[in-house]
């Protein structure tokens, strides 16, 4: 049986790749895809998960519109990261497919509370916010959820955005807390951290991946503007794809190298701290562990799961 998925994005080139490697992944079925802005706006987060959908040329799981503005701030676009569309600017747009009608939120709840208790997973990329709302509308169909699985925080490292956040929870932190503080049992942050140092695809690999057809070059042209930019941050056109190892740690927990639960919280007061996830990694507040940080990956395990899902030889 295949374990069902629920995608939340604010699809940006990273969550592109990510979401292509969901989508060739036989071992899971995506029932749907819920958007949200962050990385660009929320129609063209609709409009690039729809193209990925189109190039991955496997199955097409529907796509709904969520929220379109954070719950308080507002937003800021990563266009320096991801380009104006979200997509490296070279001209990707979907050819046939078209978002279904439906609020994703609703949806989620619809899905959630139709199945059995734990049986569908949620795996999100962008900011929180439809899954806070979702909370805040129905927290006890929410319980039934399995893992929510997050790409947001700095884990237990620096920030992408500023010195202590990252850029998802940095985004909506009032929506990351809400989710932080709602009590649900199986809730796994993804770091910045463990995409970063060895777990970057260097160059080569950024090569091989590229020429191993239209998939690959798909998942590496879209991602052009990172590229760029990385070569003043790491020295060289690496890719740090934050969205694809969350994808994978939730997709392929053999890769993860390190995960323990701790006490978190999250800092929505205004000021230089604002949007960081505190972690509690050395017990010092005494209170029972509310929280997964997944801080490390097997940079050998985590690489071949993106070469198999993105169909490298």
């Amino acid at each position: 049986m295949k374990r069902k998925i629920i995608i939340d994005t604010d699809c940006g080139s990273d969550d592109a790749m990510a979401i292509a490697m969901a989508l060739n992944d036989k071992n899971y079925e995506i029932l749907f895809f819920s958007t949200v802005s962050g990385n660009v706006d929320v129609d063209q987060a609709i409009k690039n998960t729809l193209t990925t959908i189109e190039v991955a040329n496997t199955y097409t799981p529907p796509v709904y519109r969520g929220c379109e503005t954070m719950l308080l701030q507002k937003l800021i676009y990563a266009h320096e990261t991801h380009g104006k569309d979200g997509m490296g600017d070279i001209g990707l747009v979907p050819h046939y497919l078209k978002k279904s009608e439906g609020h994703a939120v609703l949806k989620i709840l619809e899905a959630l509370d139709a199945s059995e208790d734990g049986a569908i997973d949620i795996i999100t990329l962008g900011p929180l916010t439809n899954i806070a709302l979702a909370i805040k509308l129905a927290p006890e169909i929410m319980k039934k959820a399995g893992k929510i699985v997050v790409m947001g925080s700095a884990g237990l490292g620096v920030g992408n955005v500023t010195p202590v956040a990252e850029f998802n929870v940095w985004q909506d932190a009032e929506a990351a807390r809400i989710v932080v503080e709602a009590g649900l049992e199986n809730v796994i942050f993804v770091g910045w951290d463990a995409c970063l140092d060895e777990c970057m695809l260097t160059p080569p690999e950024i090569k091989r991946i590229r020429e191993s057809g239209d998939l690959g070059k798909f998942a590496i042209d879209c991602n052009r503007v990172l590229m760029e930019m990385n070569v003043d941050r790491f020295g060289d056109t690496y890719l740090d794809m934050a969205d694809p190892s969350a994808m994978a740690a939730a997709l392929y927990p053999e890769c993860i190298k390190d995960c323990k639960k701790y006490y978190c919280q999250v800092d929505t007061t205004p000021g230089p701290s604002y949007g960081s996830v505190l972690v509690d990694s050395n017990f010092f507040s005494g209170k029972e562990p509310n929280i997964y940080v997944c801080s490390k990956l097997y940079p050998e395990k985590y690489k071949e799961y993106i070469f198999k899902t993105l169909k490298v030889e």
